[in-house]
Parts: C-alpha cells; structure tokens; sequence
C-alpha cells in the first residue's frame, strides 16, 4: 500500500465547484453556460485564494509577532511560473479542482491553460528564488519575497523570417491577474535626485528631487505540507502627479502624463537596456526603488506604529539575503535610515547593517560583477553615494590599520581611485555583508580563490558556499506526474516530494529489468506529449522516437551554444560531403530555447544561426529525417515544464570556470535526462552524486583553461588541426546558411578564428568524440534508461529545501516559525 503524505483540503468537489460558480456570479459577472475557460481560471484561482487566505493571514501574524527571525529575500527576478496548478498542489485541492470543472463542462488542461504566465525573471537567478520562496513556505520558516512588478517582462522573444530575435512587450498584466493583491495603504514613498545638505546638529538632511510611488502587489506563497503561506511583494511604480491638468488643457497632452511615464517607467521593463546612459539611469532606480521600498516595509511590519523604534534589534526581526548585486544598494539606504532618520551614531548603524545583509554572488566573469558610475549615483541618490564615500574611506582605514599593501588595497577599494570613478557593488556587499556565498561548490572555491581573493584573505571567515537547488514541487511533481507516480510507487510513499533525499530508495529498482522498462515508458510518453505541445504550439513536427537533445539556458558566449551548433554542422557536412552515411546515425532532435539579451549582438547572431542551421537541415532530404535542428521561442517555465521531462540528453557544456552553478542541470538529471558537460559550476556535483559513469564528461578542467590562457590561445589552429571543425566552419563562412552571403556571419566567424575567449574550438574535438561515445551508449536504451533512472535517485541533494537549510544553518542563523 502506497502512503500519502500530500497536503489535502477537507472541501469536497462539489464545495468547491460552488465556490467557483459564486465567483463567476458575483465577482465576474457571468452565468456557467456563459463562462470562457478563462472566466473558469480567474473563478477557480480565487476559490484557491479564499481557501488559502486563513493560512495566509496567521502566517503573516506569526511572522511580525513571533520570535523567530525572518528572511527576506532581495531579488529583481522571479520567475514563479503559473500559479494554479501549484496552488491547488500545496492547497491540497487538485482532485477537487479537476472534477469540479468537469462537472461543470469543461477541460482541467484548458482552464490551466488560459493563465498567462508571470513575466516577473528571465532566467535562473529569478527560477531560483521562485524555488527559495516555495521552499521557505514550505519548510515553515518566515519569509517574505521582496522584488519589482514588471509590467512587461524582460520581452517576449519572437523570430522574423531571417530567424533573428525580435523583442516584443510581454503583455502578462493585460488581462485578469487574480494572484496579485494591490494593497494601496501600504504603499511607500522613493526619492530620488535633490541635494544634500546639514540639517540640525550636524545631520545630513536629503532632499531628493522626485517622489515616486511604491505600491506593494502581494502574491501568496504557499508551503507545501506545512500549513504556511508566506508572501512576494512585488513593487509597482506610480507618479504622486499622475495628471497635470493646466496641460491638458492647455493642449500640452504629453506634458500632461510626463511625471506619471516617469514613474511607471520603472517598473516597466525588467533590465532595461542599458547601453546608454538613460538606459543606466532606468536600471539604477529600478535598484533603489525596491529595496528602499522594501526596508521602509520591514521596518513597518516589525514595529508597527512606532515613531521611535528600537532598529538594534532589526537583525534579530529579519536578516536581508541579496540576490545578486541588484539589490546591493539596500546597504547604503539601510545606513542613510539609521543614520538620518533615526539618529543612530554611525559605528552602531553600521554593526545592525553588517548583521542584517548577506550577499549570495551568482557569477564569475569580472564584466558580470555589477559597477556603477559614482556620478551618476551622486546624480541620482546623492546622499547614498557620501555614505558610500564613508563606507570605503572607513574600510581603507582598516586595511591600512592592518598593514595591508597599497596595491592590494586599491584593487579592493569600493570606489575606485581614478578620474571617472566607479562603485564596485560586489566589494560594497562584501565588506558590508555578513556572509558572501557561491552556489556550487566550485564557484565557491573559484570565488575565494579569484574573483574575491583579496578579500577572502582578509575575511576568511566571511566565505561559505551553498549550492542551488530546485523545487521537487513544480519541477518534477507538477512537471512530470508520470515520473512522480512511478517514483512514488517504487518508494511506496510521496514522502519524497518534500524530503528528496529518499529518492536513494529508487538506485536499488536500477537493477530490476521490468522497472526500468516501465521508467522507460514514462520517458516515451512524455516525449510524445511533448511532441504534441510542439507541434500545437510551434507548429513543428518532432518524431518522439528521435532522442531529444537539449540546450536551454541564456545566450551568452560562455555557455557556448556555438559549439553545440558546430557539431551539428559538422555532422551535416559530413552528410553532404558523403562521409557519413544518414542511415548509420542515431536518429537525434537537438532542441535550443535561450533568449539573447537585446544589446547583445554575437548573442543574437548565434541565435540567428541556430535557426537557419534549422532551417536548411529540416529541409534537406538528404539526412532522411535522422537529424533535426528546433528552436522553439520565447522560453519560459511553461516551456520548461514540457521540455525538461522529454529530454533524453542534456547539454550543460559551459567552459570549465565560467558558469557559477546552473539550476536547469539540476532539473534534467531529475528528470532522468543524461548529462554531457564539462567540469564547470554544478556539473561537478551533479557527476559526483549520480557517478562518473553515468554522466558525459568532456573538455578542459579549469586548470588546464587557465594554463591555455597564461601559454596563449590560437584558435585557428585548433581550426587547422580538425577536419571536421574547419569543415563546418567553412559552410557557414561560405554561406551555406545564410542563402550563399558571406557577411552575414563574417563576424561570428572571425570571432571564433581570432578570439574564442571561451575556447569553443579548442573544446570542439572532446566534444565531438564524446557524442560519438553518446551514440553508442544510447542504442542500448536499457542501459541508457538504467543510468538515467540512476540520475533520478542520486540527484536528491539537488533540492531547494536542502538549499535552503543550508543557508538557514550556515547563514541566516533562523528556522521554522515557532
């Protein structure tokens, strides 16, 4: 007998169709035999929402009135994904929901369908804190998810007939939202520009130039099994003049609307682009208004109604975790209210800061790490950047104090000694904050030992590392129901969906024939089910016997999708030129999903690529359908959730020291993908846990990258030495997928010959040979299916839970609510 552990609501279906049909009555308006699909999901959402309001509101009490310190967690990205589905989850009312609705007339999938999906992140950074607030939720510790409501999203990414990105407006809030709730009287004010000047008794007293309103727009988080419901505040901008009537009537209509598209403006877009200073400018508000937004709630919600409160406890009410160096300027402003404000002596503000923030570092290229022009943040929060000024004075004074040399202490100083100096936003949250953390094991130990290194020397005790997580809930339970019925049947309880360590239990049904042949069919179905979504969706045609090969991660050079490209091109032209037969190769659908960033030309070139790559192979009748390049667009979590469980192998083949840790790796090896990578963030402990033999490993570690660049890399002569890279780098030159024009990828191509900072050439024949060994292995698909099944059961480390009590032990020093 199967044990169920599943959260599930005392509402019968029949209660909750009631529910469903008064809010289409008196909150829509509309009779049942009216009602849209869509008019079923605003209903059925607020149904959730009232069944989980209860929760949410004790949760909410427990949290200001309790002793058990919170967390908030600074991040300009969420990308949540749909709600319904794991509302109902975590509401335990999925069975009810599902009958309901058919009782009522209609399809489950297609009122699920009719949700828009949140355009609130673009990649992983805000896919793993969507996971670190499903998990805080769950594991009952006091949270409340801080960020920005972007009204438009990052962009909705479409292709023209030239297969170029094309950025549209993502129109998410158009329509019905019933998760967000505007809660107006909680609104706080945002200043920005003005001037600085001595107030009474030597305080300095800002005057900033411009108000701007911040609206929160509360959205539930609820745990899954934990009877909790923590809350994302999401900040809207408004104008406090939204309308200047003597314009209006004075015929001057933009005038009119100016403070109020001024204002909105920040919460437009998420990342504008900043390749002008406007563009900066936009990016920089776009920081400050929600964190000053957010430490102005917290104070708040803590001490409510008090005019003179005691802000020494703070780090014993909520400890701040900064998501990234987008929210770092929270430290200056938590400074500015605890010295101008509240009257605090600096030392003392200082000491609160320093235990209320701890700063999680996401990268390791040097252009990642987050600078800003100290100009313009004097233009734009004038009083912020003399209390920066003081931070890095302060903090030279310690060093000197030390015996710290003078060219150490220059290349770590905040803000930089030099004609246009600039604000380190990394080494201001790292000096400041009370822990700095990586998020795999390797990019913490690259961060002490590079990146930050001068500092870890100092501040040793500083430095942790944490590795990311994903959340079994939406990423393989709401994701792939096959699999977590067959995972929940082979344990013989659903325990596992909230402690993912159990999946060890299934590595012993490795070795049982028919289970494996029954995990294997899992994988078929969803591969056809995905082969369905394709082709409704894309209009592409996929055969579901193929095996799937995926890359789905952000465009960047260094993740390195042109090696990915180049090996298919490669194959193709071994085809063409008769060295290959078609018939000898695995059949194989290589699917990309990335967005470019829009300023980011080789990026977007790449994507261009990749789509008339698609293009002439699907069309060529010579590969009889053994190979076949899609690109599916706009990729998002919806995309994700199909995609992911459909995947036989996963591309994570990023140079060796680049990528910090990843979170799609850890969602495919879940799933019971394969994984070929190099030695590079979370692949490293991917290979470890689920065994070196069931991942495929190719590439240069980070020591020999590293030699390669102290010796001096020549690309072109790895384009030399390998018949098969020249070869393919010839057909693009000579315009084989660009209608016979050779400019069109000339700067692609003479990036790769006489620069490939990312060494895609140099990796190229591992790469290759490394296929060729992939192509074997799956042609015994018993085999195969047993290594992924192993993936599966050594991949449980790689929860957000787990994540998130590591950082609870290691940093936060909090835990569930009392």
């Amino acid at each position: 007998m199967v044990q169920s552990t599943a959260p599930q609501s005392s509402t019968t279906a029949q209660e909750f169709a009631e529910r469903i049909r008064e809010q289409l009555t008196y909150r829509q308006g509309v009779r049942v035999d009216e009602a849209t699909a869509g008019d079923v999901y605003c209903a059925a959402s607020a149904a959730v929402r009232r069944e989980l309001m209860d929760s949410w509101m004790s949760t909410r009490e427990g949290m200001t009135s309790g002793r058990t310190k919170a967390v908030g967690y600074l991040s300009a990205e969420f990308l949540i994904g749909k709600q319904l589905r794991n509302a109902l989850l975590n509401a335990g009312l999925t069975d009810q929901f599902e009958q309901a609705v058919r009782d009522m007339g209609f399809d489950p999938s297609q009122v699920v369908d009719a949700e828009y999906e949140p355009g609130l992140g673009n990649g992983g950074l805000g896919r793993l804190a969507a996971c670190y607030i499903d998990s805080l939720a769950s594991l009952g510790v006091p949270a409340v998810g801080y960020g920005i409501q972007y009204r438009y999203g990052i962009f909705r990414q479409e292709f023209d007939d030239q297969g170029r990105q094309v950025e549209r407006p993502e129109y998410w809030l158009t329509g019905d939202e019933p998760w967000g709730h505007a809660d107006y009287g909680r609104s706080q004010r945002v200043g920005f520009g003005g001037t600085v000047a001595a107030g009474v008794s030597g305080r300095r007293v800002w005057s900033p130039g411009q108000w701007v309103r911040a609206v929160p727009v509360d959205y539930m988080v609820p745990g899954y099994a934990s009877g909790r419901v923590n809350t994302l505040r999401l900040w809207s901008a408004r104008s406090y003049d939204e309308f200047d009537l003597a314009a209006f009537n004075d015929s001057r209509y933009l005038d009119a609307v100016r403070p109020q598209v001024a204002a909105e403006n920040i919460s437009k877009i998420l990342y504008p682009e900043d390749s002008t200073p406007q563009g900066k400018r936009l990016r920089l508000q776009q920081q400050y208004f929600f964190v000053a937004a957010s430490i102005r709630d917290a104070i708040r919600m803590f001490y409510p109604g008090q005019a003179h409160p005691d802000l020494t406890t703070l780090p014993e009410r909520i400890c701040f975790q900064l998501n990234d160096t987008h929210p770092v300027i929270a430290i200056p402003e938590l400074m500015r209210v605890l010295v101008d404000e509240y009257g605090y002596d600096w030392d003392v503000a200082w000491d609160i800061t320093g235990r209320t923030f701890n700063y999680t570092c996401h990268t390791l290229l040097p252009e990642a790490l987050e600078v800003w022009p100290a100009s313009l943040i004097g233009e734009l929060l004038p009083r912020h950047m003399e209390i920066i000024r003081s931070i890095d004075a302060g903090f030279v004074t310690m060093l000197e104090g030390r015996g710290v040399d003078p060219d150490r202490i220059a290349r770590m100083r905040i803000v930089t000694d030099e004609r246009d100096p600039q604000v380190r936003m990394a080494y201001l949250a790292t000096v400041a904050g009370g822990h700095v953390n990586g998020v795999a094991e390797l990019h913490s130990q690259l961060l002490r030992d590079v990146t930050l290194r001068d500092f870890s020397d100092i501040f040793p005790e500083k430095f942790a590392n944490v590795t990311n997580g994903v959340t079994p809930r939406r990423f393989v339970r709401l994701a792939n129901p096959r699999l977590s019925d067959l995972i929940t049947e082979g344990l013989g309880t659903d325990r596992w969906v909230s402690d993912l360590g159990m999946l060890k239990g299934l590595a012993p049904l490795a070795r049982d024939d028919a289970f494996v042949r029954r995990f294997m069919e899992v994988k078929r179905a969803n591969k056809r089910d995905f082969a369905d979504f394709a082709r409704q969706r894309y209009g592409f045609e996929l055969d579901p016997g193929t095996m799937v090969d995926t890359m789905a991660k952000r465009l960047h050079e260094y993740k390195r999708q042109s090696l990915k490209i180049l090996e298919v091109i490669a194959t193709y032209a071994d085809i063409k030129r008769g060295a290959v037969d078609p018939q000898s190769l695995l059949p194989r659908t290589v699917v990309f999903a990335a967005k470019a960033a829009p300023g980011y030309y080789m990026a977007k070139l790449t994507i261009q690529l990749i789509n008339n790559v698609a293009r002439v192979v699907n069309a060529d009748p010579d590969l009889k359908g053994r190979l076949r390049v899609c690109f599916p667009w706009n990729y998002n979590i919806e995309l994700a959730q199909n995609l992911i469980p459909a995947t036989d192998l996963d591309e994570q083949i990023s140079q060796a020291g680049k990528e910090a840790s990843g979170t799609g790796n850890m969602k495919f090896a879940l799933n019971g993908a394969l994984t070929v990578g190099t030695l590079d963030g979370a692949n490293v402990e991917i290979r470890e846990r689920v065994g070196a033999e069931n991942f495929f490993l190719f590439g240069m570690n980070v020591d020999e990258v590293q030699a390669l660049y102290a010796k001096g890399y020549s690309p072109s002569s790895y384009y030399e030495a390998d018949p098969r890279l020249k070869a393919a780098i010839d057909m693009v030159s000579a315009g084989a997928f660009s209608n016979g024009d050779r400019n069109t990828y000339a700067p692609l191509v003479a990036d790769w010959l006489t620069k490939d900072y990312f060494m895609t050439l140099a990796d190229f024949t591992s790469y290759s040979a490394i296929q060729r060994h992939i192509e074997d292995s799956y042609r015994d698909s018993l085999e195969w299916s047993r290594k992924a099944l192993l993936n599966v059961a050594n991949s449980g480390y790689f929860s957000s839970d787990r994540a998130v009590e590591d950082y609870l032990r290691l940093i936060w020093k909090t835990g569930p609510m009392d």
